[in-house]
């Protein structure tokens, strides 16, 4: 996999691109993570990627030239499943949409600043908006960073245990159940005695109660449609 970032401000990228899974992924030689800065594509003499826009809303728009030229040069290298803009208005990231975009070949993300970027080209060029929560940051750096990573980490061979990113929460539509770890009691605490069993149906059986119940108190939305479901 391939991702490459249009940024105005590529050094908010660095840090989460050289730690952890990313690293992992791009170290095995598994995943390309290529972050771009927009000034380079810029014409003005003081590589001025801002402008005001029409009418009368305030703050700057990214500026036409500099993002269309960049992506159109980008594009010209190879071809990109999906040309993406991250914006609070987009539509919400769910796992579902990280399942699918985690096997694409190459992705372009745009990141967002100001006020975002010219209508124009969100109606022609960009061909999915994403939008990692109710609420504005500052640009689209660090929604950026939660995609990649939420895709790198289910590229396979990034994480040793591919099976445990299967047991994460929203895979399956729950949310994860609780985990315990060595000792057995700490503090006066106990791990549940079905942990300790060896019994792998029961294990099994309590998880999925644990996930189902765990998801009804903090996440009923999920469930929407599902306690209807026969063996709900």
């Amino acid at each position: 996999m391939r991702i490459d970032i249009l940024t105005v401000l590529p050094g908010l990228l660095s840090g989460p691109f050289s730690e952890s899974i990313v690293k992992r992924g791009i170290e095995k030689g598994l995943v390309e993570v290529h972050v771009h800065d927009l000034r380079n594509w810029s014409t003005n003499k003081h590589k001025k990627v801002d402008d005001a826009p029409f009418g009368t809303a305030a703050g700057m728009v990214l500026a036409m030239q500099p993002l269309h030229d960049a992506i159109t040069s980008l594009q010209a290298e190879r071809d990109y499943d999906e040309v993406i803009f991250l914006t609070p208005d987009g539509e919400q990231l769910k796992q579902g949409r990280v399942n699918q975009l985690s096997l694409s070949g190459n992705l372009l993300m745009i990141c967002g600043h100001y006020k975002g970027i010219d209508q124009r080209l969100r109606d022609h060029v960009v061909t999915l908006e994403i939008s990692i929560g109710d609420y504005v940051l500052s640009g689209g750096e660090l929604a950026a960073a939660v995609l990649t990573d939420a895709l790198v980490r289910l590229v396979p061979g990034v994480i040793g245990d591919e099976t445990s990113a299967l047991s994460d929460s929203f895979q399956d539509g729950l949310l994860a159940p609780p985990v315990y770890t060595r000792p057995a009691e700490y503090n006066g605490w106990r791990v549940p005695d079905v942990l300790l069993s060896g019994n792998h149906a029961a294990i099994d059986q309590w998880q999925e109660e644990q996930a189902l119940a765990r998801t009804r108190e903090r996440r009923p939305d999920l469930l929407e449609g599902k306690d209807s479901e026969p063996g709900a």
